[in-house]
């Protein structure tokens, strides 16, 4: 065997944290070799040995110092370049690193292994690693190591799968013999007229190197889901959807259509399902739909009633739901006198509907009073006073144009329904005294009589300024008899009329 110096041929582990296998020691030693080196070595400011640490102070060649395992030969070790050699009985010794060995243990690690065949009885299987060892009795193999049967007339190479791991393979496709290796077949080996096949059970197929088997869906273009069956696959689709035309692709199914009362009130188809939602006024409760009680919030003002699906409110005698808010009420008088809506803790305060003024009843309560419109000329011809407001109406021949005029039938545009109208609505200030019907008359006769005391005055100064007819007659003619004549003349002087 040849020897080399311990430290020019220390080879270095790929993990310095490994222990030495005492296998592999044995079998090395086993086959003569008196001296191993294991790539242990001081460093160099580094002298002597350190009895009393597990490595002694020595380095793995890495120039780590951790170690799983360590069998030191009794003894004081020498100082000096020191480096260590496992002897025969598996004991560690330091040596002058100048001194020879007869060879090296080295540690080499792979990313996974091929194990060992069965070959059978009579037959031998040689193994040959990718660094030059060849044995017939090798556990594992490293990537890349060969097997050679030749009495089967084998070679097989060990090689990624993938699928992962690494398995015996051979170059060619399909399955080798048999009765090694079950001719590599992932399931069963058979013979089919004096040559090796591989057969894969049902709903499986034959993988691309004839020997490995995956399902028959391992590449189907399903878009789903796929079901293997003899020799073929079928594709299948989640619930809520349908296969398509193409037997591939998978398309929504309107479960509102397919299944028409499947909710209770409203269905929302949607992609591979379906929503049920309520109509307004009603809510899911543990997926049924059940009235809201929207009088429980108070939506009314005064009266409120739960009806299906939503909720109706209502007003108190006197009252009419409000145009502008149905959720209000306010103030209505159906005749032509009507208690006032007052605040009862300020009583002067007082309110009135619309087309209602605020007045005192016979017993100084606050009443409300209905403005006659028609007495106040709002119409154009004819007028109906109602309680709260009043409609106009026009003569035969005429339609109303407006609200309050009248027009020919010929000059309008043909509407003549007649036009309701409702005053301003009235609200009097607190302790305001509001006119009664009798003063509006009072107010009526006295711009009467001052109209006539006007004319009265009027009538005075024409007399004053313009004589009887006759007596003008006589003072303007220029006839020198004194005697009145009844004659028609024309008068030089302005006439009455023409003076006024």
């Amino acid at each position: 065997m040849e020897r080399h110096a311990l430290a020019d041929k220390i080879l270095l582990p790929p993990n310095e944290q490994r222990v030495v296998e005492r296998r592999a020691l044995l079998l090395t030693m086993s086959k003569g070799a008196a001296s191993l080196g294991i790539g242990l070595q001081l460093p160099q400011d580094q002298q002597c040995p350190e009895p009393g640490r597990r490595l002694r102070g020595f380095r793995w060649v890495t120039g780590d110092e951790s170690t799983d395992y360590a069998n030191w030969k009794p003894g004081d070790p020498s100082c000096g370049p020191q480096c260590v050699a496992v002897a025969p009985d598996l004991l560690w010794e330091a040596k002058q690193c100048d001194s020879e060995a007869d060879g090296f243990l080295c540690e080499y690690n792979y990313p996974g292994t091929c194990p060992k065949l069965s070959p059978g009885a009579g037959l031998v299987v040689t193994y040959t690693t990718p660094f030059g060892v060849r044995d017939s009795d090798l556990l594992a193999l490293p990537p890349q190591s060969t097997a050679s049967a030749p009495g089967l007339g084998v070679e097989l190479v060990c090689q990624e799968h993938s699928s992962g791991g690494w398995r015996w393979s051979s170059a060619s496709r399909g399955a080798w013999h048999c009765q090694l290796e079950n001719g590599g077949c992932e399931q069963s080996c058979q013979w089919d007229g004096g040559s090796p096949r591989c057969a894969c059970p049902q709903g499986e197929q034959l993988e691309q190197d004839g020997r490995g088997c995956s399902s028959l869906c391992a590449n189907a273009p399903c878009e789903h889901f796929c079901t293997p069956g003899t020799g073929n696959f079928t594709c299948i689709c989640s619930e809520g959807y349908e296969l398509a035309g193409d037997g591939v692709h998978c398309k929504d199914i309107d479960d509102c259509k397919a299944t028409p009362g499947v909710c209770e009130q409203v269905c929302t188809n949607t992609d591979g399902g379906f929503d049920c939602e309520c109509h307004p006024g009603y809510e899911m409760v543990d997926g049924k739909c059940e009235d809201v009680l929207d009088c429980e919030e108070g939506k009314c003002e005064h009266k409120c009633e739960d009806v299906p699906g939503g909720y109706s409110c209502s007003c108190f005698d006197g009252f009419i739901t409000d145009p502008q808010n149905p959720h209000k009420c306010a103030r209505f008088c159906n005749q032509t006198e009507c208690p006032a809506d007052c605040d009862p803790h300020t009583l002067d305060s007082c309110y009135c509907p619309d087309g209602f003024i605020l007045n005192e009843g016979d017993r100084g309560e606050k009443m409300c009073q209905d403005v006659d419109e028609c007495e106040q000329g709002y119409c154009d011809q004819l007028c109906t006073n109602e309680p709260g407001h009043y409609r106009c109406h026009c003569q035969e021949g005429y339609v109303l144009s407006d609200q309050r005029t009248c027009s020919p039938e010929e000059e309008s545009s043909g509407e003549t329904e007649p036009y309701p109208k409702t005053v301003a609505p009235t609200r009097a200030p607190p302790k305001a005294d509001s006119l009664h019907p009798g003063a509006l008359i009072g107010i009526s006769m006295g711009i009467l009589a001052t109209l006539l005391a006007l004319l009265a005055i009027l009538y005075h100064l024409v007399k004053k300024h313009c004589p009887a007819r006759g007596t003008m007659d006589y003072k303007c003619s220029k006839s020198t008899e004194k005697e009145v004549v009844l004659q028609q003349v024309t008068p030089r002087c302005p006439s009455a009329s023409q003076k006024l």
